[in-house]
């Protein structure tokens, strides 16, 4: 068996990921697939972190839609990355691995609070981090908090699964003349606005030298193919 190109990851998985093909919610299905992958690559040795969104659940536009102020519409958005969390947690132990839920929002009946030396020893001992509760602040998305927790406990990589295979220059869901990049710098998606992630987390990555790739999550395979070929998404890296 070949070698793995990382020792350690984080990955980030949107709550929209969590549907499958609902509207809403989440899908037993969508959830037992990405509990197999994170084993797949839990098999190969390596420690893992997993940054999960909200949205599935409550999505920043409906805060306007409500009429909600944005800091209590976070505070929601929040919650919803916990609910997220205990599934994945649920999920993962369905297939034999054990994970901890670590929350940036103090809710000590049911998460266990974030400290970055916890995080660490977990790590190590070949335990998965399940990192929800945002950055704990409002005003930052889950994936500065990706961004940030990558940061923390020094990975090598923040691998992005999305439901595409990469990073293009237009929506390929909507346009079939869309450009996908293999690679591209850290300016050049800031430059683009490519919607790789926001500014704020590109900007935390390229100053603490994570790289980040982004793969089609839903790719039977794909998962594995991030941490030991790197091939078939985008990478997105240096100036």
């Amino acid at each position: 068996m070949p070698t793995p190109k990382f020792k350690r990851v984080v990955l980030k998985i949107s709550g929209e990921a969590l549907m499958g093909n609902q509207e809403f919610g989440m899908q037993h299905e969508a959830c037992a697939h990405i509990a197999k992958s994170v084993k797949e690559i839990c098999d190969l040795g390596l420690e893992v972190g997993i940054v999960v969104g909200g949205g599935n659940i409550f999505r920043g536009r409906q805060a306007k839609e409500f009429g909600f102020e944005q800091t209590p519409a976070d505070h929601i958005g929040m919650l919803g990355t916990m609910i997220n969390g205990l599934i994945l947690q649920q999920s993962l132990a369905g297939v034999g691995i054990e994970s901890q839920v670590m929350s940036a929002i103090n809710c000590s009946l049911i998460a266990e609070s974030y400290k970055w030396i916890h995080a660490m020893h977990a790590l190590q001992k070949g335990r998965i981090v399940i990192f929800v509760g945002g950055t704990g602040n409002p005003y930052f998305t889950t994936d500065t908090a990706a961004a940030l927790r990558a940061s923390e406990v020094r990975a090598e990589i923040l691998l992005k699964g999305t439901k595409v295979d990469g990073v293009y220059d237009v929506d390929p869901m909507t346009n079939s003349n869309a450009k996908k990049f293999d690679t591209l710098s850290f300016s050049e998606a800031l430059a683009k606005d490519l919607k790789v992630m926001d500014g704020t987390a590109l900007a935390l990555l390229r100053e603490n030298k994570i790289p980040v790739y982004v793969f089609n999550l839903f790719k039977q395979g794909s998962l594995v193919e991030a941490v030991m070929e790197g091939k078939g998404g985008s990478l997105v890296t240096g100036e």
